[in-house]
């Protein structure tokens, strides 16, 4: 009966993956073809950059940082909130815990691009504007990231506190924080990574940062330009990718 189930599952897999190729019309050799002209776009266009243009990017990537850092700082403190209402485990009633998870299911729909639009048309053109839509899109991942964990969480454990006559506030400080702390600190700093890619693309509509800088090269046909902008893009990740690890094991 399992090895049929198993047979079966296959079967539908194979047929979904034949189905999605069929309907998305990918074919090899559009991809080789596509290949080639990227090559030719890269080595003849882009390369190599114009350094002399690093100037423009400068002022740009420290608001970008900036952006990152704020939008992630808005997320998790609205994160721990959400998250707490919408665990089961901790919330003050299942109603509330559904209507929070209802709540996070929103803001993680909506792509942080389209929060850049809305942002900009109500706030106009800035890093304001980017920053907000950061923080709200960051809190329909981290929000749910911090649920789930909080679900997760030891309830023998949770529960002993509680026939102590622990507070909620006690709960949580000797029973939900020593396990959840590892977790918290993961999901948090990686979404700082995450937001300077999103900082980078909501600049390209006007909400400021290096995609403010990025675009005008490129409508510009600067190619060459734009290609020191996306170094420096690359940079900035990898240096954030490199001080959140040093930061979570100094916490950890």
């Amino acid at each position: 009966m399992v090895r049929k189930n198993r047979m079966f599952t296959l079967i539908v897999l194979a047929a979904l993956i034949i189905w999605s190729w069929v309907e998305t019309g990918f074919q090899l050799t559009y991809l080789f073809s596509g290949a080639s002209n990227m090559a030719t776009f890269i080595f003849e266009d882009l390369l190599p950059p114009d350094m002399t243009a690093i100037g423009l990017f400068l002022k740009p990537a420290f608001d970008t940082v900036m952006m990152s850092y704020v939008g992630m700082v808005i997320s998790v403190i609205a994160s721990l909130f959400f998250g707490f209402l919408a665990a089961k485990n901790l919330s003050f009633h299942p109603l509330i815990s559904v209507l929070s998870r209802s709540f996070i299911a929103f803001l993680r729909a909506v792509p942080a691009l389209v929060w850049g639009i809305v942002m900009v048309a109500a706030f106009g053109l800035g890093p304001f504007a980017g920053t907000l839509a950061i923080g709200l899109s960051g809190v329909g991942i981290l929000a749910k990231a911090y649920a789930d964990m909080l679900e997760e969480l030891d309830t023998g454990q949770l529960e002993a506190i509680r026939a102590t006559g622990a507070t909620w506030f006690q709960l949580v400080g000797q029973g939900v924080w020593p396990q959840f702390k590892a977790g918290f600190v993961g999901w948090s700093l990686y979404k700082m990574d995450l937001n300077i890619r999103e900082a980078a693309v909501l600049g390209l509509i006007g909400a400021g940062g290096i995609g403010t800088a990025l675009q005008s090269s490129i409508s510009l046909f600067q190619y060459q330009q734009a290609a020191v902008g996306i170094l420096m893009i690359w940079g900035l990740i990898l240096i954030v990718e490199f001080t959140t690890a040093k930061i979570r094991e100094r916490l950890l």
